[in-house]
């Protein structure tokens, strides 16, 4: 799934809330369904997604955010039964909208006819919800502190495709770590090649730039 997206996370709550800001600071288009008021106004505060306030179980919630334009459906609630009922809403009411549940407990293989992605926050927190919603683009789990170390696709015709790191301009506060093998350090004579991989380095304030580089 190449290029910015339209992303609906139902639930405003820890791991909602952390997910809507980082898709946003990937450059994707995010709405947020929470239905309790406080959450609702102290996410329209933060300024990174368009905010529904309502029960995202109710099929009339969902149809305002324009399902037929959303590429993803995550369930993010605390609760997996709301989130599964959500995520099953969706293929009814959008069969081609792409599906993420949030659940509890690990379930192993029980969901999978339902939804197409499980994950489970307890153990990997939000950046594995925005890896589940985001294939092309993985966070590694255990990097400390507010560095962003990511895996990234380089899509067809981006601006950096087919061009070795010393003819691509990267803002200051990225850098290319690894070449596509994974088995030796980047350097300027690297070149990304599309329908490759890279390990990229990035601060959270040149995210979105460093992505349109790679994504166009």
């Amino acid at each position: 799934m190449d290029g910015n997206f339209r992303v609906v996370v139902a639930g405003g709550g820890r791991v909602g809330r952390r997910a809507a800001h980082m898709l946003d600071d990937r450059g994707h288009d995010v709405v947020v369904v929470e239905r309790d008021s406080e959450r609702a106004d102290a996410l329209s505060d933060d300024y990174v997604a368009t905010v529904i306030e309502g029960d995202a179980t109710r099929p009339d919630i969902l149809e305002q955010v324009g399902l037929d334009r959303a590429d993803v459906v995550a369930a993010l609630t605390s609760q997996t039964g709301t989130n599964l009922a959500i995520c099953m809403m969706v293929r009814e009411l959008s069969p081609d909208t792409q599906t993420v549940v949030r659940t509890e407990r690990e379930s192993g293989e029980e969901f999978d006819r339902f939804v197409d992605e499980v994950i489970f926050p307890e153990r990997a927190g939000a950046r594995a919800a925005v890896n589940a919603i985001e294939p092309d683009v993985s966070a590694l789990e255990d990097v400390t502190g507010e560095l962003d170390i990511l895996e990234v696709h380089v899509a067809d015709g981006a601006p950096v495709a087919g061009k070795s790191l010393d003819e691509v301009a990267l803002p200051h506060g990225s850098l290319v770590v690894s070449d596509a093998a994974g088995d030796m350090l980047a350097g300027p004579e690297t070149v990304l090649h599309p329908g490759e991989s890279y390990i990229v380095a990035v601060e959270p304030t040149v995210v979105d730039e460093v992505m349109n580089l790679f994504r166009g």
